[in-house]
């Protein structure tokens, strides 16, 4: 099987036209965006709102006003219900990327991942529906399924309240939905940057925390593209999750350096050996399709006759019993597709 999963749709959002903004537009997802909706669309405003003024300096000159008149940097936190509501002002579609993601640092500093991916996303759909936004996305993460560390819980927390948003919604024409996926190969942080620096540092040897470790992946790119199919796609509620492959920790060192010296440290606290993106427990509500699984959003009345259809093609039941996690996958990359994916993301930040 090939490693490049298909997100493209006939049915992908067509951004001409509109007022899109994204939360934590200045990180690896929001950049990458950023630069897909600038080479497909001309939207009459693109919204880049994110609380650091350096990352947005940094950005603004490969992304710059002068040469994209669309182009809005506004500094903001998504904590600050107020200046949100400023910036939604005349926009239709809005990507939620904003979150503490670091799972030690979550760990250590829970009351302020509570603020910002909790408390956050409450104001990301209350603004949305005051400011009559059409369509929002969320972006979610595999540790929200069955979470054992506080990132993950706090994303679960927000993916419920982005599916009970539209219920808060009621009459008004917003509507909400959830993407989750697994690790973005190459971004800001994740893994291979770091084993590509220790390398080049020449460390003794790289750290594994241990040999049957496995994870999703997924690039940069494809995650964008499965954005705004969902953003095409959405009815409203559904949590949107795409067929990617997995690979195991020890065959990612030993396909960016074979042969490079390992050692086993043991699991992180709050870090899970393999990861799950759907649940035993999700299974009554969820379809399988050509190139993702939906699930179906609960406890919202107006949506129970919901019917989720991929590229005008109806989703099928998966079979009781079923778990969608990295070690039970069975679409699996070796070096040479790992090597085929890197090929296609973006440079690592």
């Amino acid at each position: 099987m090939t490693a490049m999963a298909d997100f493209t749709s006939p049915n992908s959002i067509d951004l001409n036209g509109k007022g899109v903004l994204v939360t934590g537009g200045t990180g690896s997802f929001g950049k990458a965006f950023i630069r897909r909706v600038l080479e497909k669309f001309e939207p009459a405003r693109l919204v880049i709102y994110s609380r650091d003024e350096q990352k947005q300096a940094e950005m603004a000159q490969e992304f710059s006003p002068l040469d994209h008149k669309c182009l809005r940097y506004f500094i903001g936190d998504v904590r600050d219900a107020e200046r949100l509501q400023r910036a939604m002002q005349g926009i239709d579609i809005v990507v939620h990327a904003a979150a503490m993601k670091h799972v030690p640092i979550a760990e250590y500093n829970p009351f302020e991942t509570i603020k910002t991916n909790v408390i956050g996303a409450e104001n990301v759909v209350n603004v949305s529906i005051d400011c009559g936004v059409e369509r929002v996305v969320a972006l979610s993460t595999d540790k929200a399924a069955n979470p054992v560390n506080l990132y993950g819980a706090t994303k679960l927390c927000s993916d419920k309240l982005f599916v009970a948003g539209n219920n808060l919604a009621g009459q008004a024409k917003t509507k909400f939905g959830v993407v989750r996926y697994g690790n973005v190969l190459g971004s800001r942080g994740s893994i291979i940057p770091l084993f590509r620096g220790m390398v080049r540092r020449k460390v003794d040897a790289l750290p594994i925390t241990d040999e049957r470790m496995s994870r999703f992946w997924i690039t940069i790119e494809q995650g964008v593209d499965f954005v705004l199919m969902c953003l095409g796609e959405m009815q409203g509620g559904e949590i949107f999750v795409p067929k990617i492959p997995s690979m195991t920790i020890p065959a990612l060192v030993d396909a960016l350096a074979p042969g490079y010296p390992t050692k086993i440290v043991g699991l992180r606290p709050g870090e899970k050996l393999h990861e799950t993106m759907i649940t035993v427990d999700d299974v009554p509500n969820t379809l399988e399709f050509e190139n993702c699984y939906v699930i179906k959003p609960t406890n919202v009345p107006k949506f129970e006759t919901l019917k989720p259809t991929i590229r005008n093609k109806a989703g099928t039941s998966v079979e009781e019993g079923f778990q969608y996690r990295s070690d039970l996958n069975d679409w699996w990359l070796d070096a040479e597709g790992l090597h085929a994916l890197l090929a296609t993301a973006e440079p690592a930040e």
